[in-house]
């Protein structure tokens, strides 16, 4: 399983811009499952935050994404449409891949399919399975949790996406938290991930489904990723912090990293794992570059130093993390993360087939939540919205 994160700062992609060296890391060996969660596709605006959110950029990664993972794929990754296909209204969606039609990924591989999508402002979730194992993936739900602007609004938050495979549930937890360098902001950030665990819910629509988890934390594995925006704690003096960035001790700058130590504080997701950090900071580049934006606070006179904001960590048996990196692209002013991991698929499973007169409906049923669901009949893609 491949899970990346990318806050790309509020830019919309170009039709240029190439993801394969971010998703293809091992051409003889892909990933089964590929979770991908970007924060600020959309500039942070009161236009997107208030009124209506831009949907167009999340068509476009997804145009890209499945580009890079099915690259003998024909055009037309995404209908022109897409603002519709995103939630507004429901539509028919990739027919070609709904007929049945595999098409090729890199390697030997048979391609792969998109399981689910959200957007909730600038926050986005997709997940894809290789095409021999979308028939073995059932009861994909969404919850979105806000927790911006006066603490319900969608410029923070999560998105979550519950799914079973192969009867072993699985839930992926994209989140956004609370920006800032401030005394108290790192509390801040720790109450938004308990009311990101203690509000979201995936409802149970079918009766087959009776025994799925409800929360995040009855899932037998569960990734938390995102721009988590945790930062460094204040060293003695500037100097010293320079020093250990010039000389690229990350063992010693991460003795000072808020994340690491709210969890040994039992703060916030104690006893949840994450892999070595064995890169730089994620966060924060000048426009277009390989060098960090150091600058001054508005009081105090304090710098503010480069940071791992964009983390992934996980939690349940079974899951052993094989890489953790980071990606070079100079598209934003974070950098993007990545992990592999090997996942043993242990639940109780008997796979279901739908009749022959079924309709997609009977087997995806599409969440009132807003999630881009291909159905496990591979009739389309639907969506339904409900603000």
């Amino acid at each position: 399983m491949f899970v990346g994160t990318w806050n790309v700062g509020g830019r919309a992609p170009d039709s240029g811009l190439n993801l394969r060296d971010w998703l293809t890391f091992s051409s003889s060996s892909p990933a089964d499952i590929y979770v991908l969660g970007f924060q600020e596709i959309v500039p942070l605006n009161a236009g997107n935050v208030l009124v209506a959110e831009d949907r167009g950029p999340a068509g476009q990664w997804l145009s890209l994404i499945r580009k890079a993972l099915n690259p003998r794929r024909t055009q037309q990754d995404v209908p022109e449409n897409y603002s519709d296909a995103a939630g507004l209204n429901t539509v028919s969606f990739d027919r070609t891949m709904a007929a049945g039609e595999e098409f090729g990924g890199f390697g030997a591989w048979d391609g792969y399919r998109l399981v689910a999508c959200k957007q909730m402002v600038g926050i986005f979730l997709c997940v894809w399975v290789r095409a021999s194992l979308f028939r073995h993936v059932s009861n994909v739900r969404v919850s979105c949790v806000a927790r911006g602007i006066m603490g319900y609004m969608g410029n923070k938050g999560s998105i979550s996406v519950s799914v079973t495979v192969r009867g072993t549930s699985c839930c992926f937890v994209c989140t956004h938290l609370t920006s800032g360098e401030k005394e108290g902001d790192a509390a801040r950030r720790n109450k938004d991930v308990m009311e990101i665990l203690k509000k979201t819910k995936f409802s149970n629509t079918q009766s087959f489904f009776c025994d799925s988890p409800h929360t995040i934390l009855e899932h037998d594995k569960i990734v938390w990723l995102g721009d988590l925006n945790y930062r460094l704690e204040a060293a003695s003096s500037w100097d010293e912090t320079l020093e250990l960035l010039q000389e690229k001790d990350w063992k010693a700058l991460l003795e000072r990293d808020q994340l690491k130590g709210e969890q040994r504080g039992g703060r916030v997701l104690a006893g949840w794992e994450e892999g070595i950090i064995n890169f730089p900071p994620t966060y924060k580049y000048l426009a277009n570059s390989d060098s960090y934006a150091i600058r001054l606070a508005r009081s105090g006179g304090k710098r503010g130093a480069p940071a791992w904001c964009d983390r992934i960590l996980w939690q349940g048996k079974g899951m052993k993390q094989q890489w953790y990196r980071r990606g070079e692209s100079r598209f934003s002013d974070h950098r993007p993360v990545y992990a592999l991991f090997a996942v043993d698929l242990d639940g109780d499973y008997t796979l279901a087939r739908p009749s022959a007169g079924s309709s997609s409906a009977a087997w995806a049923k599409v969440q009132a939540e807003e999630i881009l669901l291909l159905t496990r009949a591979q009739s389309c893609i639907e969506t339904a919205s409900r603000f």
